[in-house]
């Protein structure tokens, strides 16, 4: 039985499968779906059926706090604060 990828719809055949959450992906199509970074498969979050890197997760859908240190840390990268 062929699996379908959740993200493009197309038949996901098993040389080419890569299994996460239940479900078979393409690789190429298991992207977080706020920035698009590769997903590796048991390494990342879902929410409403999407997959998102855990830094993208928590950051949108994780406590007040942990959102507001986050974007603290990427400004201090960013704009390389000390």
């Amino acid at each position: 039985m062929v699996a379908y990828c959740p993200i493009c719809g197309k038949p996901v055949y098993f040389g080419e499968k890569k299994r996460s959450l239940g479900r078979d992906y393409h690789p190429l199509c298991l992207k977080c779906f706020r920035c698009k970074s590769q997903l590796s498969p048991g390494n990342h979050a879902e929410h409403d059926d999407k997959p998102y890197c855990n830094h993208c997760y928590m950051k949108q859908f994780g406590p007040r706090d942990v959102s507001r240190a986050l974007k603290q840390k990427s400004l201090k990268k960013k704009y390389r604060f000390t």
